[in-house]
Order: structure tokens, then C-alpha cells, then sequence
């Protein structure tokens, strides 16, 4: 049997983080898509697994802070992953992960290299293997209600909304796939848009209309 963290509700995604939060070195808002159902019942998680969900885009937009001595306030910065293996899955640990790095080209060429290493800093292992490094114009959103649009360029797009009524299929649907990468308080959420289709990974994907999202805030 697995076992999964507790869900956050959306209320609890723009509360006012603590001092001791604040106080963090880097902090800001976080994104993340699947292609693999992350708020599901262990039915649905069954049929996917080794199946799908090899795919994914993380996307962080720091609001204060920095990395390396490198103020990156108001900068963005995604990774795009590929594994052979279902990204998160306690039982299957992947033999070959690779990334595509997207730094925003608003950046300085201090700032672009602050934004990798940031990246590989909160990606750990998934990062370890970077094929490419792009830059693009991103646009980060996030509104009230929890719902995010992320868009690097014409190379990578995330749009989210809230879970609801309709995405409580089975009844008994728990956060199956904790985040990639560290967060305070991300709570998952629906897939409107995820799309890749730029170079260095040997493949492009759509994978809308799934409960593979997670949208919530990150501090280090």
C-alpha cells in the first residue's frame, strides 16, 4: 500500500508566509506539471504507472532573494524533464533522467548562471544531467484562486485551475505523487495546458485535461 501526504486546500496556497519563511534566502511562487495523474485514487495510479508520467516541467518564479551572491528578484526559471521511468514513483528508481534548462532572457549573463544553478539547487538528481540550456521571454501567473499560467517562449506552456467536483472520480483520490521539488504548501490541481515542444530531449508532449499539477510557493 502507499501512502501520501496530506492535501493542502487552495485557501491555504496565498496565506502570508511566517518570518522565519521570509527570511529565507531565495523564495517565490512554484509550478509543476505532469504527465502522469498526481491527485488520483491508487486505482488510477496503478494503470498509469510505468506507463506514463515520465514527462515534466518545473517552473519557479522568485519574487525575492538570490543564489551565489546574484540577486534574482522578479526572474524565472524552468526545467523540463525526461526520465525512463515514472517520475516519483517510491518503487522505481529512474535509470536516465535528462532536463532542458529555460532561463528568462530578461536575465544578465550573472543572473542566467545563477538561475541554473538555483535550478540544479532545488532539482537535486532530476537535474543532474542538463542537455540543453534555452533562454525565452516567461510570463508567470498566478490568480486568487489558485489557478497558474506559466509560458516559456514558444518552447514550454503550463496552465492550471483548481480541483473541483469533477475531478473526484473514484472517491477516494489523495495526492498519490508528492512534488519534485521542495515547496511549502503546493497543492495539486488540474492540467488545462502542458506543453513542450523544444529541443534537447528528443521529444515534445501535450498532456492536457489531467490532475497533474501542483501550484504553490517555495523558500531556501
Amino acid at each position: 500500500m502507499r501512502f501520501a501526504p496530506r492535501v493542502l486546500f487552495p485557501a491555504l496556497l496565498l496565506m502570508v508566509l511566517p518570518a522565519a519563511a521570509m527570511a529565507a534566502g531565495v523564495s517565490g511562487m512554484y509550478v509543476e506539471a505532469r504527465t502522469a495523474d498526481v491527485y488520483t485514487g491508487p486505482c488510477f495510479a496503478n494503470s498509469e504507472v510505468g506507463l506514463v508520467g515520465n514527462e515534466a516541467i518545473m517552473a519557479w518564479r522568485i519574487e525575492a532573494g538570490g543564489w551565489d551572491g546574484v540577486d534574482l528578484s522578479g526572474l524565472s526559471v524552468l526545467a523540463v524533464v525526461r526520465s525512463d521511468a515514472t517520475l516519483g514513483d517510491p518503487y522505481a528508481e529512474s535509470r536516465a533522467t535528462e532536463s532542458v534548462l529555460i532561463v528568462d532572457a530578461t536575465a544578465d549573463g550573472s543572473q542566467r548562471s545563477a538561475l541554473e544553478g538555483f535550478a540544479r539547487g532545488m532539482g537535486g538528481v532530476l537535474l543532474a544531467d542538463v542537455a540543453r540550456v534555452e533562454a525565452a521571454d516567461v510570463t508567470f501567473d498566478l490568480r486568487p484562486n489558485g489557478a497558474a499560467s506559466v509560458t516559456a517562449g514558444n518552447l514550454a506552456a503550463v496552465r492550471t485551475r483548481p480541483l473541483d467536483h469533477r475531478d473526484h472520480l473514484c472517491g477516494n483520490e489523495t495526492v498519490f505523487y508528492p512534488p519534485l521539488a521542495p515547496t511549502d504548501g503546493a497543492v495539486p490541481g488540474v492540467a488545462i495546458e502542458h506543453t513542450w515542444q523544444g529541443p534537447g530531449l528528443g521529444a515534445t508532449w501535450k498532456s492536457p485535461g489531467k490532475r497533474s499539477t501542483f501550484v504553490g510557493r517555495f523558500s531556501r
